[in-house]
């Protein structure tokens, strides 16, 4: 009889695990942890959930990925470091939060290169994919690259008109690059990654932010401004790329499906989320009845495009004389941006 109930309740066991998905019965070969800044609420969040669904659904479940936003296992600034030792397997992040590190990467940053996310990440794809801006990233495994939209010009208290409007005024810069065209600008730039924005705003550390529509939504910015300039400042370029020795220590197949979830295509699924994202922003700052600024020309309008064209060619002499091809690499970006625009 004891033998008979053991058998039973194997028989049971076995049944029971039959009815479970695939994924919770069967271990993954490579569990990859995903650390990214934006809150797991965001929209951007659900692009990056997206990506790691098809690649664990193309690996038959051989990969499976493990997402931490919301800086819970590195903080922003870090991010790429954590990625090349290993803290976290994938990131996405700002190359501009690592000062100096790349800088042919930023040229994207310059004003006037990109109207849309989607155009943006196909200039910056580009560069990558054509080598101009490849060996900048020897110490990881570069999945894709994408931008942000146009990047405005967001404040509590006080509508930006003209540059004049900005004397004095403490405004978050998310990179040296945005920081120098603020400050010919006359704002007192003030650097601070994306998350710590709202409540910097809250306490009145900072007056404003240069951020894209998408980041309003995203770390609910339009709850503390009122007043926004629609110019097209800058776009920020992201990474997200992936530890070189994981990368190396998979089998060919599984390095194939990392393959397929790489390049173009995924730079443009991102990008679409962010223009869509820029719409959404954009949206709640007109039905909260907040004031919206368009300049007429955007970074070409006569009062501002002398200040920003020095502080364009300020940023590519400085490179030049560090010995990097800045310029060529503004040249070849200006050249996408016409083709990537059609």
């Amino acid at each position: 009889m004891k033998k008979l109930t053991t058998v039973a309740k194997t028989a049971a066991a076995t049944a029971l695990l039959s009815l479970l998905p695939y994924s919770n019965v069967m271990a993954a070969d490579f569990n990859l942890r995903f650390a990214h800044f934006w809150p797991s609420s965001s929209g951007v969040n659900e692009g990056f959930e997206a990506w790691g669904k098809s690649l664990e659904s193309a690996s038959d479940g051989r990969i499976k990925v493990d997402f931490y936003p919301a800086q819970t296992l590195t903080k922003a600034p870090q991010s790429y470091d954590a990625v090349k030792n290993r803290i976290a397997d994938i990131t996405a992040t700002v190359q501009g939060y690592s000062a100096n590190r790349f800088p042919l990467t930023q040229v994207i940053e310059l004003p006037g290169l990109a109207k849309t996310a989607g155009q943006g990440s196909c200039v910056i794809q580009s560069l990558y994919d054509e080598g101009l801006i490849s060996s900048e990233y020897d110490d990881t495994h570069v999945l894709f690259l994408f931008t942000h939209g146009p990047g405005d010009i967001h404040t509590r208290d006080k509508a930006i008109n003209t540059p004049e409007d900005l004397a004095g005024l403490k405004i978050r810069r998310p990179t040296t690059v945005v920081a120098e065209l603020l400050e010919g600008l006359g704002a007192q730039p003030v650097g601070m990654p994306a998350p710590e924005t709202y409540p910097s705003l809250q306490r009145g550390v900072i007056d404003g932010v240069a951020m894209p529509w998408e980041g309003m939504t995203s770390f609910r910015l339009n709850e503390q401004t009122n007043h926004h300039t629609e110019i097209g400042l800058y776009t920020l370029s992201f990474v997200v790329t992936m530890n070189k020795d994981v990368y190396d220590s998979m089998p060919a197949d599984l390095q194939q499906v990392v393959d397929q979830h790489s390049g173009k295509e995924w730079a443009q699924k991102q990008a679409v989320k962010f223009d869509e994202l820029d719409t959404k922003g954009r949206a709640e700052a007109v039905a909260a009845g907040q004031e919206i600024i368009t300049l007429e020309g955007g970074t070409e309008n006569a009062a501002w495009k002398p200040v920003l064209d020095k502080a364009t060619e300020n940023y590519l002499a400085g490179l030049e004389g560090r010995g990097l091809p800045a310029r060529d690499v503004f040249a070849r970006a200006k050249e996408l941006s016409v083709s990537c625009n059609n």
